[in-house]
């Protein structure tokens, strides 16, 4: 470990090796060879002076990076592009003459970026699948367990814990959407030249405007897409950039909503988030049992939104067809969004695999405040046997202020039961009253609602992507 130098905590505790892989000088630079490699075979099949040897050289030597010469040259000229172009040339001695040829940086550069984005947002969207595989487990297995809603974080009528999970698993559904969609238009730069138009390209074909668009079409194609963009400056648009932020945003919207839920529901005692054998919940209270987990979730979540107004402020100032204020910026701004939501979406599959759920605490809490809820029952079931509605009313709002009080007052236990069993009024018994506010009978269709979202919605959704495996999470701290 190295003690005496700066290291992202994205990439030193809590990110995965194949993202941090993603966004590594080898994946860069291997892309970029592969690159050249794809620029020089089409501009051979359009006609150039390229020759089958020179490609078969450029190939041989494409994972054979030599990097300490493209260091070396770099200290020199002051220009990564121009430094691999010459450590590749080092290597290639007969094709050194035609990498390159025609490009200008951006070809290399803007086109690997958005490989690496699009590598790494399908990455995102497996993990995604397995966050949801958990929670929509959970939600099945608890689709009928009565709870007390929130609206304001105050009592409000009875859910189930299963259609709880079923909100968080819609936000992640929309979050799935957009990474699709995303991924769908997926388009390269293509080799527009230094202003865009293509000019030095137009050069080297003597003219002939058709070659220049097949150049895009056939680099686009080897590379494994389906196109490039149609114009540009000497940079794709920097909203792409923005683009792929948004849907990261999104994850990271959702992902925050999930664990603050979760880190309500461990004060409330009656959901946790998985606490190992050996773990410390703090140093100074051994007793505790803190969502350490969510926390970073809510952490890591809140840095990723924030992380957004980079590219939404660099996309607005850029200039004309080309300014280089947007360099370092995205370096960072960019990697780091990505491998934020890689730890973020490991810690959120390894808490939605191991969500412990206290139910005596969930119908405990709820039964302390459903004689609230079910005054309505209570007075319909009186007005049937021939009671006046009104007159009781009156009492049930007597008798609720007055249990009211005794909880928050005295620290009492709700008594509104007894209190309206001992009523003449209403004329039934604690026993009929207690029978009358049995949980399940207060959750709605919140039962039915969780099974059809998991039938209609989210199994089908679940079934274009059985071939994606589903990874134990793990989280390095």
């Amino acid at each position: 470990m190295v003690k005496d130098t700066y290291e992202s905590p994205l990439s030193s505790r809590y990110c995965d090796k194949e993202m941090k892989y993603i966004f590594s000088p080898d994946m860069k630079f291997r892309t970029w060879r592969k690159l050249w490699i794809a620029l020089a075979e089409t501009e051979m099949e359009l006609g150039l002076p390229v020759t089958q040897e020179q490609i078969d050289e450029l190939k041989a030597n494409a994972d054979s990076i030599n990097y300490e010469v493209a260091q070396e040259r770099e200290k020199l000229v002051r220009h990564d592009v121009m430094s691999h172009v010459y450590a590749y040339g080092v290597q290639c001695p007969k094709a050194k003459g035609i990498i390159h040829l025609g490009a200008t940086s951006c070809y290399v550069g803007d086109n690997t970026d958005i490989i690496i984005m699009t590598e790494a947002l399908k990455l995102i969207r497996n993990k995604l699948i397995t966050v949801i595989r958990h929670l929509s487990d959970f939600a099945e297995k608890y689709k009928s367990l009565p709870t007390l809603g929130f609206t304001h974080f105050q009592p409000a009528q009875p859910t189930t814990v299963g259609k709880r999970a079923t909100l968080w698993i819609q936000d992640l559904l929309m979050d799935l959407e957009d990474v699709e969609y995303q991924l769908s238009k997926a388009k390269l730069l293509g080799s527009k030249g230094t202003t865009g138009t293509q000019a030095s390209f137009l050069e080297l074909f003597e003219g002939d405007h058709e070659k220049c668009r097949e150049l895009d079409r056939k680099i686009a194609e080897k590379m494994g897409y389906n196109g490039c963009f149609a114009v540009s400056g000497q940079t794709y648009s920097r909203k792409l950039d923005f683009q792929f932020l948004s849907v990261l945003s999104g994850i990271a919207q959702s992902a925050s909503k999930f664990s603050n839920d979760i880190r309500l529901l461990q004060h409330l005692k009656e959901v946790e988030e998985p606490f190992e054998k050996n773990q410390i919940g703090s140093s100074a209270m051994a007793y505790k049992r803190n969502p350490m987990r969510c926390e970073r979730i809510t952490s890591l979540s809140r840095y990723v939104m924030c992380d957004i107004l980079n590219p939404s402020i660099t996309a607005g100032t850029q200039w004309f067809e080309r300014t280089l204020d947007d360099s370092a910026n995205k370096r960072i701004s960019v990697a780091e969004a990505f491998l934020g939501v890689d730890a973020i979406l490991n810690l959120y599959a390894n808490v939605a695999d191991g969500l412990v759920v206290y139910e005596k605490v969930i119908e405990q809490r709820l039964r302390k405040e459903l004689p609230f809820m079910a005054t309505e029952n209570i007075m319909m079931d009186a007005v049937k046997r021939g009671a006046d509605r009104q007159v009781l009313h009156e009492r049930i709002r007597v008798h609720s202020m007055e249990a009211s009080r005794v909880v928050k007052a005295e620290g009492g236990e709700n008594d509104l039961l007894q209190r309206i069993a001992n009523d003449e009024a209403f004329g039934v018994t604690l026993e009929e009253l207690v029978s009358i506010i049995s949980p399940e009978k207060y959750v709605g269709r919140a039962p039915e609602q969780t099974q059809e979202f998991l039938d209609e919605v989210v199994k089908p959704t679940l079934e274009k992507y059985s071939d994606i495996a589903t990874d134990k999470a793990e989280i390095n701290v």
